[in-house]
């Protein structure tokens, strides 16, 4: 069968999609030998060949000529007897062909056909917007909010096809955006591909970590390390540098001249706090830093548990702890160990088994 038409049907869906005419041909020759085989039967031996060069299409189903007439496998094969009506000149082994018209297969083989073409087509924009996602990954994006609902922003991603979706929990508390504004975001390597979504956030530690890497270059050059990061949005974040290079100050690098490194992030987030918390490889000078802001007076492990009492003085209780607990629960996280705090007073009443 000869269409000129068709080729030039299928190399305005390649430019659609974004594709050779190579990978087109191969996909619409998958696609016609389902469509065969749905015509025939799924073991049938079917064959397509497409020639852009010359606008032909041939389709062939094929079975093989056997030397009996109780044969068992009638996709596959094909008696002595009903080959020679065909051919006179046929023996066991050959192979019997039937060219069959592209036009002529039907509605069951031309809604598989589409079926698996739209598969085909719904694999490459997964595979493209991965390679896009695996790219950004981690990173931080600025991108333009298009639309918002009650329960997202939805965002234009600079020279992406590709939506993002910064959805409600992933949101800062207390931030509002609107229709229109730029803000920064941190991609997520997960992908919706039945929406075509990319899932972003501002809400988790990565996002500050991921700021401070856009304004500390100490931090890309690896002078300094984050070496832990804690984070409740919206309210309080912890991050733990430190560095081995002599002379690099670990937290006035991330403070920056004059706290313009540390007031730019602070300016992305809005109110929220940050505790700069230097490292230590002794577990106990760390769970003290991890309280900052509240001063410490000792800090004791408790055997056989990865736990610390902490003792803070009278009127420092309260900052320890934080509102609702959240300064030595962020502490705990930092960590990785449970912190009990106890005021100068009540560890003294104990200490004298007084309740």
């Amino acid at each position: 069968m000869k269409s000129k038409e068709f080729f030039s049907a299928l190399d305005a869906m390649a430019a659609e999609r974004g594709l050779t005419q190579e990978e087109i041909l191969a996909d619409f020759s998958e696609a016609m030998t389902i469509g065969l085989r749905k015509m025939f039967g799924e073991g049938r031996g079917v064959r397509v060949e497409l020639d852009p060069k010359k606008s032909t299409i041939k389709c062939v189903a094929y079975r093989v000529v056997v030397d009996t007439d109780d044969v068992e496998d009638w996709e596959r094969e094909v008696s002595l007897t009903e080959a020679l009506e065909t051919n006179p000149k046929a023996k066991a082994g050959d192979v019997m062909e039937e060219e069959v018209n592209p036009k002529d297969l039907g509605r069951v083989a031309a809604i598989a056909m589409k079926q698996f073409m739209n598969q085909k087509n719904r694999e490459r924009t997964r595979e493209a917007a991965m390679t896009e996602i695996n790219a950004r990954a981690d990173q931080i994006i600025t991108a333009r909010i298009t639309r918002s609902d009650r329960d997202a922003y939805h965002l234009e991603i600079p020279g992406s096809s590709i939506e993002g979706i910064l959805n409600t929990r992933a949101q800062i508390p207390g931030q509002a955006h609107r229709v229109g504004d730029f803000i920064k975001v941190y991609v997520n390597p997960s992908y919706d591909d039945r929406r075509g979504e990319i899932y972003v956030t501002r809400s988790t530690p990565q996002f500050v970590k991921a700021l401070f890497d856009l304004e500390v270059p100490e931090l890309g050059r690896g002078e300094v390390e984050v070496k832990a990061i804690a984070r409740e949005a919206g309210y309080r974040t912890k991050l733990c540098v430190t560095s081995d290079v002599p002379g690099v100050d670990p937290i006035g690098a991330c403070v920056g001249n004059k706290g313009s490194r540390i007031q730019s992030v602070l300016s992305e987030l809005g109110g929220e706090k940050i505790d700069l918390i230097p490292w230590s490889d002794e577990p106990l000078e760390f769970i003290a830093a991890a309280l900052s802001p509240s001063p410490v007076i000792s800090v004791e492990a408790i055997d056989g548990e990865n736990r610390a009492r902490v003792i803070v003085p009278n009127d420092k209780l309260s900052l320890a702890i934080g509102k609702g607990g959240m300064n030595v629960r962020l502490a705990a996280k930092l960590t990785g160990w449970k912190i009990d705090v106890l005021s100068e007073e009540k560890a003294a009443q104990l200490a004298s088994g007084q309740s």
